[in-house]
Parts: C-alpha cells; structure tokens; sequence
C-alpha cells in the first residue's frame, strides 16, 4: 500500500509539473519574447554635428514613443526613407551613427514600446499598430513618398506586417523567421505552442502577397533563428528576392561584417 501512495503521490507530482509549466510559460512568455532595453545614449550628444532629429510620436491610445530620424549624409533636400525595426533585446540609438551607410537614404529609429525612452509594454498587437503609425510619419516626410522598410530578427516580423499593410520601396530583413511558433516549437517540442502563444508574428502567412522586392541577410552560424526558419519566409516571399549569407557571423555578430553594410548600401541605391 505504501508503494502504490508514493507512486500515486508521484504521479500526482508529474501531472503539476505538466500542467503548472506550460501555465507558466503561458503567463511569462511577454519576458521570454520582449527585453526592454534602457537608452544607452544620447545620439544627439554622441554624433556631435550629425544631422539628427529628435522625433517624438503619440499613438492613438496615448503612449508616446521615442526616436530620431538621422538624415541622409550632405542631404540638402528630403531623402527617401528607410524605417529600421529592432531585435527583442535591442535599443536602436547605436544605429544613429551610422548614417552614410544607407546610399543616400535616410533612416526612421523609434525605439518600441518599453524601449530606450518610449512608453508603454510590448505586444505583437501593439508593435503592429505602432509600425504603421510610424510608416505614415515617414511617407509624410520622405522624398516622393519613398518608404522602406527593415527589420532585425523580432523586427522582421514587425517589417513584413508593414510591408503587407503598406505600399514599401523595399525590404531588407536580417535574420527573419517564418513564425514566433515556429521558432518556438523547435525550442519547446514538448508544449502545446499553438495553444499556448499570444504573440504569433506569423511572416511566413504574409509573405505570399508582398511584392515589394526583399533582401534577405542571415548568418552563416545563426544558432537563435536557425538558417530554416529564414529560408521558408524567403520561400514563400510574393515579390523579387535577394539571398545574402553572410559567412564566419552568428545571430549578433552579422552587424560587424562589412559585407553586411555593402549587401544593404547596393540594395538601398538600386531602389533609388
């Protein structure tokens, strides 16, 4: 009898175990998708003489978000713009400097909700809605309406809702998925991910009706967004594509090759 109330005990102790995780993923997942960073600096303090817009942006449920727009090196009149959106970890200040990188293009940074000075928590719901508030800022300030759009790693996914919404010049994405459940179901293949998941940023659906063109940039050695993930979204992409691999990188360290900088600058002057 004392064997079967331990083993009952035991089996009782397993079904928690195998309810209450997935329970606990279900309710922390915002802090496994989203890490806020603080601003890390001032780029209007760091680039002295850049020329650098602070651009502050009220969404329609009241949560100001904060960025700049650095303008297009020895730009004497509107340049067509390119609206950057980052990694899950990723405050977009640094890119500040690096404006003569884009062939003539200037560049949108807001940080999301959360992020560097903006307001607000993160949400796949809330970074969409926002995205298309900012594109509608650009296409006001942009020569010609020129607008295009790229996205780093969680930010391909807010690039492509974009581009989907919204007529674009282009899209660059750097390490892209196909879908947050996707990519997840490969680190948790135990759990019920479709039931479980609030956040889907599912590109791989949207991607079929984009024809904007696309350049694809991954690492050779990417080991958070395996090279699968990037290749099923660039499979089923609707419009021209680019693949572009870039060797002897990983997930964050493809920024500091200069083929990386060179695929973007040939890219960006070809859609003029």
């Amino acid at each position: 009898m004392k064997l079967k109330a331990k083993l009952f005990d035991w089996l009782k102790l397993a079904g928690c175990v195998a309810l209450g995780f997935p329970v606990l993923i279900y309710f922390l997942q915002e802090r496994l998708i989203f890490f806020p960073q603080p601003l890390a600096e001032d780029p209007l303090k760091a680039n002295t003489g850049a020329a650098i817009e602070e651009v502050s942006l009220v969404t329609a449920d009241q949560v100001r978000l904060r960025g700049w727009l650095v303008h297009a090196v020895a730009a004497q009149t509107p340049a067509p713009i390119l609206i950057y959106f980052g990694g899950n970890a990723e405050e977009v200040s640094w890119l500040a400097s690096t404006a003569g990188r884009y062939a003539g293009w200037s560049l949108l940074l807001l940080n999301y909700r959360g992020y560097g000075a903006s307001e607000g928590k993160p949400g796949e719901a809330a970074l969409f809605a926002d995205a298309l508030q900012i594109y509608d800022y650009a296409l006001g300030r942009a020569r010609g309406g020129r607008v295009a759009v790229m996205g780093r790693s969680l930010g391909s996914g807010v690039a492509v809702h974009v581009a989907a919404q919204r007529p674009v010049a282009g899209v660059i994405l750097v390490s892209p998925y196909d879908s947050v459940e996707s990519v997840a179901k490969g680190i948790y293949p135990y759990l019920p991910i479709s039931l479980m998941l609030k956040h889907r940023f599912d590109s791989r659906a949207r991607a079929p009706g984009i024809k904007a063109p696309l350049l694809c940039l991954v690492a050779s050695d990417d080991r958070v967004i395996p090279r699968p993930h990037s290749a099923r979204l660039y499979a089923a992409w609707g419009g021209p594509r680019q693949w572009r691999e870039i060797g002897a990188a990983d997930h964050d360290s493809l920024a500091g090759e200069p083929e990386y900088w060179d695929a973007i600058a040939a890219f960006l002057a070809k859609l003029g």
